[in-house]
């Protein structure tokens, strides 16, 4: 098949731009023409595949929202690909992925957490007005024919929100690399990064990986750190956001040099290998591709119910899924319970053994039956 894949922006950092990549290399090595339609690349297209780039005015990130929705379609149109998928906000496509759930549940859930001032901005905002009215378009396109969620949370989300059939939503997880997150890592990068960061070689550390840091719920986890059930427990927070010296000086109040920032990591797979557990308190993630992550690294996770990954924890590792991850108790004693259980002999094997049920390769394997069931259904029509 002739594949054209589509998204704002091709990256090898922030969720979205990282699976579009690897969604193209996985159908290219299945055989199949990968075309990439971005308006911005922070990396070059896979090799084998072909980037295409989608013109927007840049003039205010609502003008490139409304400019890449309009342009893009008949840029990609030009290329005459049997299947298109879109992987963000785009007026039309016939396959959408979802990775992200719907922008008007975003709104509503922060709208609920921040209270009046937050929902008049939403109201008043020409960005965020204009991402519900190409979202309102994009569910509502005759051609669009399935959405593939990463979750059922996301499957949840959209269906609350627009009136979809639910034999339209596929749902289909993610994947992780299982070479590259490894328990292996953890004798020779436990204590280099430990004394890279000034973090005691018998501290317990708890590790937060993630951008947007309110949306991620770090706030939640600095709003407890001074607690003193936890006064000797590292918290390392890997990744950036726009108020970062405010969080800075907020953690450094609350628990002094306890409280570690190290900015993106490249090389994140190592930080897994330094912790003892992962903690992912948000107010709304999709699914969470770190809780895979850690626990392909044979690290153990703490999530609140709102993350997609919630879904996938099982066994002893259920426990990790805190009911209201706003409640700070909760929050508190799920963390402690996580990090007593992790320390246990068979805890991170069963990390581990779970992790390695979700591969990429049978990601993939399953996206391109998607695919097919789409393009070569009995109605099929070429992609106009």
């Amino acid at each position: 098949m002739k594949i054209g894949l589509v998204h704002k922006r091709l990256d090898l950092r922030g969720g979205t731009e990282r699976d579009l990549y690897q969604t193209a290399e996985g159908l290219r090595d299945l055989g199949h023409e990968v075309h990439l339609f971005c308006s911005e690349y922070g990396v070059s297209a896979p090799p084998g595949t072909v980037g295409h780039v989608i013109p927007v005015l840049p003039l205010g990130r609502t003008l490139r929202l409304w400019s890449f929705s309009w342009l893009a379609p008949s840029t990609i149109k030009s290329h005459q690909c049997d299947i298109v998928v879109g992987f963000g906000r785009l007026l039309s496509q016939d396959v959408l992925r979802s990775g992200g759930g719907t922008h008007r549940g975003f709104l509503l859930r922060m709208g609920q957490q921040r209270g009046a001032a937050r929902k008049l901005w939403q109201t008043m905002s020409p960005y965020h007005q204009s991402l519900l009215q190409i979202e309102k378009r994009q569910f509502s396109d005759r051609r669009l024919q399935r959405i593939i969620a990463v979750s059922d949370e996301v499957r949840q989300d959209i269906e609350a929100n627009y009136p979809i059939a639910a034999d339209k939503i596929t749902v289909l997880y993610n994947g992780v690399d299982q070479k590259r997150f490894h328990p292996s890592r953890r004798p020779a990068m436990r204590e280099v990064l430990r004394a890279r960061w000034n973090v005691p070689r018998t501290a317990r550390l708890v590790l937060f990986v993630g951008s947007g840091f309110a949306r991620k719920g770090l706030d939640r986890l600095i709003a407890i750190w001074h607690r003193s059930s936890l006064s000797e427990i590292y918290l390392l927070v890997a990744g950036d956001d726009a108020r970062l010296g405010y969080y800075k000086n907020w953690a450094q109040s609350v628990a002094g040099e306890r409280i570690i920032f190290v900015g993106r990591q490249d090389d994140i797979e190592n930080y897994y290998a330094c912790a003892d557990l992962l903690a992912l308190p948000a107010l709304q993630e999709a699914f969470g591709n770190v809780v895979l992550e850690s626990l392909a690294s044979g690290v153990p996770v703490v999530v609140g119910r709102e993350v997609g990954a919630a879904a996938i924890l099982t066994g002893c590792l259920r426990g990790g899924v805190v009911e209201d991850a706003s409640d700070p108790n909760q929050l508190e004693a799920g963390i402690l319970s996580m990090l007593e259980q992790g320390a246990q002999p068979g805890f991170r094997e069963a990390a581990r053994r779970l992790g390695e049920a979700y591969s990429w390769d049978s990601h993939f394997h399953r996206f391109q039956a998607l695919l097919k069931e789409v393009v070569y259904r009995p109605s099929a029509s070429c992609v106009s």
